[in-house]
């Protein structure tokens, strides 16, 4: 049987990181939707991430996106970051809303505008730099409609060649972590599509190019865990964007659609060594709260993955390999779902408690009144978000 102390211990070690533009203003494909105390600049986002932090005490990296979290000094968003708390994560970089980009980015036909975007990696680079960030996340929108409407492999030389050049720009310290998304906006191809593409590209950069894995970017039926578990096997798992879907990239909070796939994924990633900080896994959030508070939302998605997490770490991890090699079907089932079936809220509220913290934390942030408060400071401005 697993150690509970081993287990808290794995718990308590957990790093979640949360996205800077799931604080701010977002919506549907046709609407953005504003609500009270959203902020209204990178600071107070890390503002509502430190508050993330000292609810949980797991959450203590917060991802950048450029240019929606465009300053003048980085070092100086680093630095107060740090005052909060916190630290700055990754920096995702954005080639998919400018109008430049109507036919892609890094793999459009004219050398012109793949100047442009990798012009735009290169200065994702230069941030990185400035604050510290270790990794930076690619996610593209290139794709076509129509049936000879580009060269698809003529497409995938120009990605190959606008990688390379960023990757060389990286520091030794520095990874680039490529994400895929089998479809949308491009309706006939996608340049990254799944983790084969991502794989393979990763493949010829070097060891410090990684596939990230965005729950909600695969279609139905796709078995999630197994990609993990083969990336993890062949050291390219770079990390997560946790989130939860029922139709397409719906950005939910983690564990909401599908809390057993969540729990499925975890437990690869507890069996191939995924938690320990020499795998360099990064378990991001990639959410957009659309119709709910902000800061709550965010929480209830990092308490979310230490569920998944604990369940996992509770496996029996003797039975179920003798079970496997007896070839017992039902019982290597059973031990799974003894953990999954276990309730981890009376072990996760103990755990807090021993570290000083609410058992509670999205009550404990409710019971604050900052969501009141926050939503008379601030008042005016232009608030954060993605536009549409």
């Amino acid at each position: 049987m697993p150690d509970i102390a081993a287990v808290k211990a794995a718990l308590a070690a957990q790093r979640i990181e949360t996205p800077s533009w799931g604080y701010g203003n977002s919506g549907t494909r046709f609407k953005v939707f504003a609500q009270q105390g959203v902020p209204r600049d990178p600071y107070e986002k890390l503002d509502d991430a430190a508050r993330v932090h000292a609810y949980t005490g797991v959450a203590p990296k917060v991802s950048l996106h450029i240019p929606w979290d465009r300053v003048d000094d980085y070092a100086a968003l680093a630095a107060y970051a740090k005052e909060r708390g916190v630290e700055l994560g990754a920096i995702n970089s954005n080639t998919f809303q400018d109008d430049a980009y109507r036919l892609g980015s890094v793999c459009h036909p004219d050398p012109a505008v793949r100047r442009r975007a990798v012009r735009h990696l290169l200065d994702c680079v230069d941030i990185m730099d400035a604050t510290g960030s270790a990794d930076l996340k690619l996610w593209f929108a290139d794709g076509t409609n129509y049936p000879g409407q580009d060269d698809v492999t003529a497409r995938q030389e120009r990605l190959a060649e606008s990688l390379a050049e960023v990757y060389a720009r990286l520091g030794d310290d520095q990874r680039m972590l490529l994400e895929y998304k089998f479809f949308e906006p491009a309706f006939y191809t996608t340049d990254v599509p799944d983790w084969g593409t991502a794989y393979a590209h990763c493949l010829k950069l070097g060891p410090r190019a990684r596939v990230v894995v965005d729950t909600g970017h695969h279609a139905p039926g796709t078995n999630i865990e197994f990609i993990v578990a083969l990336l993890l096997r062949e050291g390219r798992l770079g990390g997560f964007d946790f989130n939860s879907r029922f139709y397409a990239d719906d950005d939910l909070m983690a564990g909401a659609a599908d809390p057993f796939q969540l729990f499925r994924i975890m437990h690869e990633v507890v069996r191939n060594g995924g938690l320990a900080p020499a795998a360099g896994i990064a378990f991001m959030l990639d959410q957009c709260h659309n119709v709910e508070a902000k800061v709550p939302a965010v929480i209830r998605s990092v308490c979310n993955v230490q569920e998944a997490t604990a369940k996992a770490l509770l496996v029996d991890a003797d039975a179920l390999a003798a079970a496997q090699r007896d070839g017992d079907v039902l019982a290597a089932h059973a031990f799974l779902m003894d953990a999954y079936d276990t309730d981890v809220r009376p072990l996760l509220r103990a755990l807090r408690e021993e570290r000083g913290l609410d058992p509670d934390p999205v009550a404990a942030y409710l019971r604050s009144g900052r969501q009141e408060r926050i939503a008379a400071e601030r008042a005016g401005g232009d608030q954060a978000g993605w536009g549409a």
